[in-house]
């Protein structure tokens, strides 16, 4: 357990912590959570900023299952069913599908902080997301869950906020 409590930045923003520390919460005794042990009204603040990724085939495509309402106000696009290789061109060579297939891959949580490099006409809005992977079985990892805050990260171009004065 020591070892997945120190597998994300300790400045991370309180929201991403708390996903974190849930996602520790629903652990099962050996394995990791699956999409049976989340349980959305545990989180409801979190909702409008949490997706719900399957996992399908091999190699793997990711289409979005869930989309909060601040991730589509974001992207502006409906995601619902959607494949993020059909929604975002080049994807596989992207940031996100690199953290989504080191959770795959390492089994624990990925955190980025920078921008969403999938809208670049939004590059200016800070991101912070946390990606953890989820299996029903307790093995395969077969889902991701997601939080992505956009415009609320804890920190700008690298420096805390309140050194950017957008505090």
């Amino acid at each position: 357990m020591s070892d997945r409590r120190n597998a994300i930045p300790q400045t991370v923003h309180p929201k991403i912590r708390r996903i974190f520390e849930y996602w520790l919460a629903i652990h099962p005794d050996s394995g990791i959570p699956g999409r049976q042990h989340f349980d959305p009204v545990d989180v409801p603040d979190l909702l409008p900023h949490i997706r719900l990724i399957d996992i399908v085939g091999d190699p793997p495509r990711f289409r979005v299952r869930v989309c909060g309402e601040r991730v589509r106000d974001h992207f502006g696009i409906p995601q619902q069913g959607r494949f993020y290789d059909e929604m975002f061109p080049g994807f596989i060579s992207r940031p996100s599908y690199r953290d989504f297939m080191a959770a795959i891959a390492t089994r624990l949580p990925q955190v980025h902080r920078g921008h969403c490099e999938l809208t670049p006409d939004k590059a200016f809005v800070p991101l912070e997301r946390i990606v953890l992977p989820l299996a029903g079985d307790g093995e395969t990892v077969d889902m991701i869950l997601a939080v992505s805050l956009f415009g609320e990260a804890t920190w700008h171009a690298g420096r805390p906020r309140a050194e950017c004065g957008d505090a």
